[in-house]
């Protein structure tokens, strides 16, 4: 039997990993379930969980009245952290419809549902050529719809990465019309004609490659309790947390965490959180840093 995790093989790994998401989640697991998963036969499925065992002796017993390995008392994950995050991403993208039922290693779903986001309809061979354009470092010539003017326009771009602000997916480009760089919705790109040699080097995008961290804390009007649950909330140590962001995205996260506003502005209960180092990073406003924004 081989204990040497080094040894092992990715499906191998997978198949074990498996094994303890099923039983840390679920809290059982058998032969029938990496059948089912991996379409592996009956004696792969016996050898994996024979495998397990081999790394694991006390993370799961035979039951036999149930014909299936429960979690045992004095289980500790060996092949996976047990997340939350991770639990919960399955859920939303089986609720987006990303990932089919059968893909998902949840055997038993709990009712879910997600608040709906309205369908972004990214064209795919745009955004193939919005990538192919990346992985060749080439400028593209594309017919855009910004908000700003009346009617779409024909610009090149150079795109050197693709972002999500959380909402919508964007490509981080120079942009040789404005010569500068700049978000482009991947949603509004009408068309795309052609493409060439660029000059423009992803290097000289700053805000792209510059971090800052964000200091969070809750809004000091809240009681006592209510910003206990707060801190919880945001996994905050000391009364605050700290979140990095590209200064590229910096907008998109100060509006996604409600703080692209006076926290004046609303109540307690609702603002929640407040930003501590405002001033250090040098945000006087939102519009200060939605200057790099085009086609809001």
């Amino acid at each position: 039997m081989e204990n040497d995790r080094s040894e092992l093989r990715w499906g191998v790994e997978q198949r074990l990993e498996f094994i303890e998401f099923r039983l840390f989640w679920e809290g059982h697991v058998n032969r029938r379930d990496l059948m089912d998963q991996f379409g592996v036969s009956v004696n792969q499925a016996s050898t994996d969980l024979n495998r397990y065992i081999g790394f694991a002796p006390d993370n799961m017993v035979y039951d036999k009245s149930a014909r299936t390995y429960v979690r045992g008392s004095d289980f500790k994950a060996q092949f996976l952290q047990p997340d939350a995050s991770r639990y919960l991403a399955q859920l939303r993208s089986l609720s987006d419809g990303i990932l089919d039922r059968e893909d998902s290693w949840i055997a038993n779903l709990p009712p879910y549902a997600s608040a709906p986001t309205p369908v972004r309809g990214v064209n795919p061979e745009t955004l193939r050529s919005v990538v192919g354009a990346i992985r060749r470092s080439e400028a593209v010539e594309a017919k855009y719809q910004s908000l700003s003017s009346p009617e779409p326009r024909w610009r090149w771009i150079a795109p050197h990465a693709i972002a999500f602000d959380g909402f919508r997916w964007h490509t981080r480009a120079f942009c040789l019309t404005d010569e500068c760089f700049k978000d482009f919705l991947l949603s509004r790109m009408l068309k795309i004609r052609g493409s060439r040699e660029s000059e423009a080097s992803a290097a000289n995008d700053s805000d792209w490659h510059s971090e800052i961290t964000l200091e969070i804390a809750p809004h000091p009007d809240l009681s006592e309790t209510q910003a206990k649950v707060i801190a919880l909330d945001y996994g905050m140590r000391s009364g605050k947390a700290t979140v990095k962001v590209r200064r590229a995205l910096l907008y998109y996260a100060l509006r996604r965490l409600g703080l692209d506003t006076d926290p004046a502005a609303r109540k307690p209960q609702n603002q929640q959180i407040v930003l501590l180092n405002k001033d250090a990073i040098g945000i006087s406003s939102s519009s200060a840093v939605s200057s790099h924004l085009t086609g809001m």
